[in-house]
């Protein structure tokens, strides 16, 4: 599995998820408060550089997906075909994730028959061993 490239507007997303945290960045000022996704140092609504990170609940529909054919990258190679599904936050719409459908933790990216995705499924999110310590956002079934 790839592991993330981390920068520094995106560092704490991935320590929150090192924690089993799905955390999404907001703008601090009172006034704004608007969620933010992917991280970025600046609000884009009202340009304030003040930040926080706001838990989020986990759940989530998903928006859309591809199985791709053949596989994109190469370390995926023994493990296509596989999903890469966006998932759009049930407590936060119009946030929109990037990871995989899968039957569980740990479990590989090819757990779930593409014939099991439908764009509208209720998702939840789990956390993955990407190794390095590092801990992956995938997602499960609400309703296997």
């Amino acid at each position: 599995m790839l592991t993330p490239v981390v920068d520094d507007d995106g560092a704490p997303f991935w320590e929150y998820a090192a924690r089993g945290e799905l955390r999404v960045q907001g703008c601090a000022e009172p006034d704004c408060g608007e969620l933010r996704f992917p991280p970025r140092p600046c609000c884009p609504h009202c340009h304030s550089f003040d930040s926080r990170w706001r838990p989020m609940s986990g759940r989530g529909r998903v928006w859309s997906y591809v199985v791709p054919h053949p596989p994109l990258l190469p370390d995926y190679a023994a493990q296509a075909p596989y999903n890469v599904i966006v998932v759009e936050l049930t407590d936060a719409p119009g946030i929109r994730l990037v990871g995989n459908l899968v039957s569980g933790p740990d479990a590989p990216l090819n757990s779930v028959a593409r014939e099991r995705i439908r764009i509208g499924a209720k998702v939840q999110v789990v956390f993955s061993d990407g190794g390095d310590g590092t801990r992956l956002p995938q997602w499960v079934l609400e309703r296997p």
